[in-house]
């Protein structure tokens, strides 16, 4: 809860996420008008993706590429082409959030509960519920 006035803390964006046929071609691109490489880069083989991260902490901007054909990222491509595919929010407790997101009417896709990149346990939500947008629930990994 937000102490100056108790109400709940405003959604942190943890990153948007940016499908992309090249990794290599788009981090290039990117590294060029930020100014500065990636921070990361990390294959899931789980999502079906290669990603690189730009930036630190939230507010990231996540660039995916697909892994094989047939992936989600893949067919996203395919239907749309390059650009933004989802947007994604830190909760603290994922197994609540979804809850509270499935009582609301939203539906988890499957898997419900998965690991995405970095080792956070994530969900994603159909963007039916959200007016078009994919979000992606994020659970931070507990610190080692």
């Amino acid at each position: 809860m937000n102490k100056r006035n108790d109400l709940p803390e405003a959604p942190i964006i943890d990153h948007v996420g940016i499908a992309v046929n090249s990794l290599r071609e788009a981090a290039a691109r990117w590294t060029a008008i930020l100014g500065e490489p990636p921070s990361g880069e990390e294959t899931v083989p789980a999502e079906g993706i290669r990603a690189a991260f730009f930036g630190e902490g939230p507010g990231r901007i996540e660039l995916l590429e697909p892994l094989a054909p047939g992936s989600p990222i893949a067919r996203f491509l395919e239907r749309r082409g390059p650009g933004i595919h989802h947007l994604c929010v830190r909760v603290a407790d994922l197994d609540a959030a979804v809850a509270r997101a499935e009582d609301a009417g939203a539906e988890a896709i499957p898997p419900r509960l998965r690991t995405g990149a970095g080792g956070a346990r994530i969900a994603f939500l159909h963007p039916r519920a959200l007016g078009g947008v994919l979000l992606e629930l994020r659970e931070e990994p507990a610190p080692a």
